[in-house]
């Protein structure tokens, strides 16, 4: 079987020489050293001034939008994970969708101007599958609106914009280190910012807004995050250069063997340093991206519909018609990537898309069982 993604797992020895040192202090989770430990490291290997470590990055959402007081209607991408806009909702807030650029896939400028009220407090953007976000022209409309901007920074842990680590960038930017993600804690997050206030805020928000032993600052929740994912944090950390340049040598192999079908894949931003966290695809039509899929999933190789379905289709979200996400959403398709696949796993995947996309031009009529069959009858020989 070949999932969609595996999670890193580091050293067996190092991790229990970890534990070993929880278990000498018991000293769990509340701020813990090793906690302080993975926050110093964090802040050194991605040249950040701040950050805090926290349960999860949708915690790590919520938190922004309560530090920074927004209210009213925050301005979105429908293409997210649904943690994205949820995060909005929960904090009492509104989400107000606007199209995706047809080539980044990521939140189209041009289109947040528009929906500009004198309701809207803040831009919340996403940098899809790693890549960022046009940041210089948020952060103009940002400026002349008076507005602030968090960036849901989930997939981007290694990634650079304008040689600087994306997290440098918005008011307050947030990351995922759950289990998925190329860096990971077992699940956690981090969120950062330039502003010591905010820090300050943010700090207080995490632990119950306690600022001191009997003393509230006023209201917070539980965002902290324990000594033991602080540790596997750790183990992880020092394996990420790995990590990273095989995710990037795994990309070209597939591009390479993918050449020559008209798929289509994210442009990527000019001022970028990509660390590679995902293998999207967008196919002609949602009708041969599900033919790949299941086709796929005959042989055990199981892929990811994401994002679908768009988030302003959801019940609790609705909005009107955005073209260019339904496209997308409908006919993208990431493939599998995780450090421990080889160059024959990459071989079998774009050999049954190719084959099931020659099929259709060959024989457009003929059952997806029959395309299925000659797949596994060439593999087997």
């Amino acid at each position: 079987m070949i999932p969609v993604t595996k999670p890193f797992l580091p050293d067996l020895q190092a991790y229990h020489a970890y534990v070993g040192s929880i278990w000498e202090r018991q000293w769990l989770t509340n701020n813990g050293p090793l906690v302080n430990e993975l926050e110093l490291k964090l802040k050194a290997y991605l040249g950040i001034n701040h950050l805090l470590f926290v349960s999860s990055g949708t915690i790590a959402l919520q938190m922004a939008i309560r530090a920074l007081g927004l209210t009213g209607e925050i301005i979105t991408t429908p293409f997210s994970f649904v943690a994205t806009t949820n995060s909005i909702i929960w904090e009492g807030c509104k989400p107000v969708f606007t199209d995706i650029d047809p080539e980044t896939f990521n939140i189209d400028p041009l289109k947040i101007e528009a929906a500009i009220t004198p309701q809207t407090s803040a831009i919340l953007a996403t940098h899809v599958y790693g890549n960022p976000c046009d940041i210089a022209a948020i952060q103009e409309i940002a400026h002349r609106h008076q507005l602030k901007v968090i960036y849901d920074a989930a997939h981007c842990f290694g990634t650079k914009y304008k040689g600087r680590s994306v997290f440098a960038y918005g008011d307050i930017s947030i990351t995922s280190f759950h289990a998925t993600k190329l860096f990971h804690s077992t699940e956690g997050g981090a969120v950062f910012t330039a502003d010591p206030e905010l820090l300050r805020k943010l700090s207080l928000l995490r632990n119950f807004g306690h600022n001191g032993a009997e003393d509230f600052a006023g209201l917070g929740i539980n965002g902290k995050n324990s000594e033991f994912h602080a540790a596997m944090g750790l183990c992880v950390l020092k394996s990420i250069d790995d990590i990273l340049d095989k995710r990037r040598l795994l990309s070209f192999y597939y591009w390479r063997k993918l050449n020559g079908l008209p798929l289509k894949y994210p442009k990527l931003n000019n001022d970028l340093d990509y660390n590679y966290a995902y293998f999207p695809v967008l196919f002609d039509s949602q009708e041969l991206m599900l033919k790949c899929l299941r086709a796929l999933e005959n042989e055990k190789i199981y892929c990811r519909r994401y994002f679908f379905p768009a988030l302003h289709t959801l019940s609790h979200t609705g909005s009107g018609p955005l073209p260019v996400c339904e496209s997308v959403a409908r006919r993208i398709l990431c493939l599998p990537l995780y450090h421990t696949l080889t160059s024959s796993d990459l071989d079998l995947i774009t050999r049954i898309i190719f084959r099931v996309r020659n099929y259709e031009l060959e024989q457009p009529e003929t059952a997806l069982a029959d395309a299925a069959l000659e797949v596994v009858s060439s593999n087997a020989g």
